[in-house]
């Protein structure tokens, strides 16, 4: 059997970096290196300061940094010492192009396995950990071959990370399952059993499930696709209880008691973001139109077009509570991370309300307990957002220091992320310094138990999925005309 006794990581992300730090922490006979081309991400995970946010991770990576564990911009030495190698680098959709948009761009995958190849010395497990498409271990593979050397011998599995941020520690010591996809040859098993015995140290050995590489490729594509359709599906649900007076929280929990169904994933929002879904299924679509399944594609397509209805409704009851206009009105964002107990605002819902808000000239004050000032800036000076107008950012948005800064004067309040934090503010101390009518616009269903209190207090109280009592009676939704839920996300919101 094949002994690991050192892994090298390339790539020191939100994959890479946690996952090698808690296989550094349970396997403490193995040397694990974690490697960048970016000097000072590695220079962050040197210091006290992680270059991402994740709880427990910093516990993780102090109790064996510098002992089983390092940070390392020297990647050639960490590929020709180690025994396994990690290919844990960005998988970004394409931006121009044949595929545009929904292609995985496998350009840094690519530059992996060439610098392996060309380095790399010795018996090697090759393992892809970044989200790939279909196949693309096969591409590696043909990378490999097409520059062998006499002394170098390279194995390539498939083994996807299934990490959901804010809770990615648990996940990595307690996953749901484990998947090592390899080669059906003596040399493939043999590789896939080495991978294997370094995942039994804590894992039960029912919870890793082996396939053939392809399996474990498309697997990750089709979960996170199950998972994205879920919140689309509930999300659609949520647009037809506002309709008819139904509570979309009711709905979910007598849904989701159906033990065929489950609870999971039914949280009504103002849609998903992160790194994963959005790219994931528009790879699947991408996919089948490549193998010629337009119905399959169509399908997979309207689980992205719900998401980005969900964004623009949302965006379009503020604007339309707000007496049809937004222009020069401060608004207090909270939050601008995909999802709380995460920095990472990869997708986030939030940019795009905040795309919508801008369209109209609000003024946006935006805070978020974890994400930096610049992070939000250049989230926002993307052309796609800001509409060739990068000094818009500049005037329309305001990061302001803490949640009272960011809704001092404000003429509503629009919660994006679900941050505990925020159920916990002194929401008369808010009040009392807004203007008025006073809004409050929850995108995250995270007030509900506090919507009388809110009212009493004088708030005018809007949330997704439900119609809260108005105590104002003006309201112009019904205004909204169906083209404008229905423009393409890249064009202007019009009221």
């Amino acid at each position: 059997m094949v002994v690991i006794k050192k892994i090298c990581c390339i790539g020191a992300g939100y994959v890479g970096g946690p996952t090698c730090s808690v296989i550094a922490q349970m396997c403490k006979d193995i040397a694990v290196t974690v490697v960048d081309v970016n000097a000072e991400r590695i220079k962050a995970w040197n210091s006290n300061q992680l270059p991402i946010f994740e709880p427990g991770l910093q516990e993780v990576v102090e109790s064996c940094r510098g002992q089983n564990l390092f940070f390392s911009t020297d990647i050639d030495k960490a590929i020709k010492e180690a025994d396994l190698v990690f290919i844990s680098v960005n998988t970004p959709s394409k931006t121009f192009g044949i595929g545009k948009g929904r292609a995985a761009d496998l350009k840094y995958i690519e530059a992996c396995a060439r610098r392996i190849a060309e380095v790399g010395i010795g018996n090697k497990i090759v393992v892809e950990k970044s989200t790939v498409p279909v196949r693309a271990a096969e591409s590696i593979r043909r990378i490999f071959n097409a520059n062998t050397k006499c002394n170098l011998n390279l194995q390539v599995l498939s083994n996807p990370e299934f990490l959901a941020e804010g809770t990615a520690i648990k996940d990595l010591k307690n996953p749901d399952r484990v998947l090592i996809g390899g080669d059906e040859t003596p040399e493939g098993g043999k590789a896939i059993q080495a991978l294997k015995s370094i995942y039994e140290r804590w894992v039960p050995e029912n919870k890793i499930i082996t396939t053939n590489t392809w399996s474990s490729e498309l697997s990750k594509l089709a979960a996170n696709a199950f998972l994205a359709q879920r919140i689309s599906s509930i999300n659609s649900i949520s647009a037809l209880c506002e309709a008819t007076g139904a509570d979309v929280e009711e709905v979910a929990h007598a849904i989701g008691t159906d033990q065929r169904i489950g609870s999971r994933f039914l949280k009504a929002s103002i849609g998903f973001g992160g790194s994963c879904f959005q790219k994931d299924v528009l790879n699947l679509v991408y996919l089948c139109e490549a193998l010629n399944l337009p119905e399959v594609a169509r399908y997979w397509q309207q689980v992205i077009e719900i998401n980005d209805y969900q964004r623009r409704r949302f965006a379009a009851r503020v604007i339309g509570c707000l007496f049809n206009t937004v222009t020069d009105k401060k608004i207090g964002l909270l939050g601008f991370a995909f999802k709380k107990n995460t920095g990472d605002t990869r997708e986030s819902s939030s940019i795009y309300v905040s795309k919508y808000l801008m369209d109209e000239g609000a003024k946006l004050h935006i805070f978020d307990p974890k994400v930096k000032k610049e992070q939000i800036i250049q989230d926002l000076s993307q052309t796609s957002i800001c509409d060739d107008d990068p000094d818009r950012v500049s005037r329309l948005v305001t990061v302001a220091l803490d949640p009272y800064e960011a809704c001092k004067n404000a003429h509503a309040i629009v919660i994006c992320t679900e941050w505990d934090m925020f159920k916990e503010l002194d929401y008369e101390k808010i009040y009392k310094a807004m203007l008025k009518p006073a809004f409050i616009f929850d995108g995250r269903r995270i007030l509900d138990s506090l919507h009388g209190k809110l009212q009493h207090i004088g708030f005018q109280v809007e949330t997704i999925g439900k119609k809260v009592t108005e105590l104002i009676p003006f309201t112009a939704k019904k205004e909204i005309s169906r083209m404008d839920l229905q423009a393409p996300a890249a064009k202007k919101l019009k009221i």
